[in-house]
């Protein structure tokens, strides 16, 4: 959403498990993970992940109240993890010679949390014209810039997040554009570089926005000036693309003369084209987002999430049909003319048409209390008569924006085989009350409350208080 301006200069940033112990999956558990596609011009994907698990003694939390997100909350359970791995998940779980125990008494555990809508570290702090890097606004489509080529992984907000609960983020470019480039999806954990936060074998995310912010921004500077601008743009865009792909799919196949000249605008959309790239779609109107899907079936790609999506409640039927998911807030809208018929039920009527919720902060403070805003759209949506489960609003948080990463097979739930992000919680976790305590990124503890020693700190915060 990131609609400011930025003094000493106009400065847009218009982005805005059973009762026993669970021991099975062992074919996941040594699984890799899901291998980065190649791009159309059949070269290895560029900028490789540098990610590395740290070592980590086997962990067991014990005796503490455990949500799943997968159907279950174990009351006086135990989740045993090692190696990066969850193990097992029950009331019945022994802890190994080697084990760490963590009394888990009186306390909540959960997936950790994961933000498909991040502006960190593009955005980074304290927010000045230097850091201010989330959106290419020279020209409306720039499918061709990375997030990751702008993220700086020394941002004082990164830790602030972690201390939430995040494990996860996809970090985003702004919403100036019609399509504002690649995301990166990155393991929430201190790093030099972006590369050794970079989650392995993750899809690329392509940020599109629509409605006011790109009409805004070049209305007065050669358009797109409407909707119908807007609309229009899209099209060429994925023309290109479409002749793009065609001509390297016939080389790749023939291999006949030279190799056709490489395009990193092409390139990126061709890629959506090809399903390898999920679309996350800036959209607030319900007009709009059906046009956007009409859009998608025109070129033969899937939108994976709209985000904001305010009123997405007016079309929650379709939007089940289509399996695309909503990235919302709980309660923010009013802010613009396209944001103001949002209402408290959003989420819930989402959720009982069938749809996808994801609960995404679009903020750097929201993102450190994800837990709260899905607990207020649970409490929402149960005054209107919706019955919302605590299962589906921690799903909100935790399995369904995995799922939107296309990373559910790895994390988002606590079930054996998937990796160890942990997040042991003060209190009921749909709580304001509730802190993080312990947060564990692939079965390393990255955060402690109590312990200064697991409490990252950037080089920006070196030597303050």
């Amino acid at each position: 959403m990131r609609c400011s301006l930025i003094a000493l200069g106009l400065v847009v940033t218009a982005g805005c498990a059973s009762a026993g112990a669970r021991t099975t999956a062992a074919a996941r558990l040594a699984a890799p993970p899901p291998a980065a596609a190649q791009d159309t011009t059949g070269i290895a994907p560029q900028y490789p992940s540098t990610y590395k698990r740290h070592a980590n003694p086997p962990v067991l939390i014990r005796n503490a109240t455990i949500m799943t997100a997968a159907g279950q909350e174990i009351q006086g359970g135990s989740i045993l993890f090692r190696d990066g791995r969850i193990v097992a998940v029950g009331t019945s779980v022994a802890a190994p010679s080697d084990a760490t125990v963590v009394d888990g008494t009186g306390k909540w555990v959960t997936p950790g949390v994961i933000d498909t809508h991040s502006h960190i570290g593009v955005y980074a702090a304290p927010g000045t014209f230097a850091e201010s890097d989330g959106n290419e606004a020279t020209t409306p489509v720039t499918a061709e810039v990375w997030a990751e080529h702008s993220f700086w992984p020394q941002d004082p907000q990164i830790p602030l997040a972690i201390a939430g609960g995040v494990t996860t983020i996809q970090a985003l470019p702004g919403s100036a554009n019609l399509i504002g480039g690649r995301s990166a999806i990155l393991k929430l954990v201190p790093a030099r570089i972006t590369q050794e936060m970079k989650f392995p074998g993750a899809h690329y995310g392509l940020k599109m926005a629509c409605g006011e912010n790109p009409k805004r921004v070049y209305g007065q500077r050669g358009g797109p000036s409407t909707r119908m601008g807007n609309m229009a743009g899209y099209r060429a865009a994925f023309i290109a693309a479409q002749d793009y792909r065609r001509r390297w799919d016939k080389w790749n196949k023939d291999h006949q003369g030279d190799p056709p000249e490489r395009n990193l605008r092409n390139e990126t959309l061709a890629e959506v084209l090809r399903g390898n790239i999920y679309v996350h779609n800036h959209c607030y109107r319900a007009d709009e987002m059906m046009q956007m899907l009409d859009l998608a079936h025109e070129f033969g790609f899937k939108i994976r999430s709209f985000h904001h999506a305010v009123e997405a409640y007016k079309i929650a039927d379709a939007l089940a049909r289509e399996g695309t998911a909503v990235s919302i807030w709980s309660d923010w809208w009013g802010f613009k003319e396209e944001a103001m018929d949002g209402i408290y039920e959003n989420a819930a009527l989402v959720q009982q048409a069938g749809g996808r919720v994801v609960i995404h902060s679009d903020d750097a403070s929201g993102i450190q209390r994800l837990n709260q805003e899905a607990a207020k759209a649970m409490y929402h949506g149960r005054r209107a008569g919706i019955p919302i489960t605590r299962d589906q609003a921690v799903r909100w948080f935790t399995a369904n924006p995995a799922w939107a990463l296309g990373l559910d097979s790895l994390v988002g739930t606590l079930e054996p085989g998937k990796m160890a992000d942990v997040v042991l919680w003060s209190a009921d976790p749909l709580s304001v009350y509730a802190q993080a305590v312990q947060v564990y990124n692939d079965g390393w503890l990255v955060y402690d409350r109590h312990d200064p020693a697991h409490q990252p700190k950037t080089d920006f915060t070196l030597g303050q208080p």
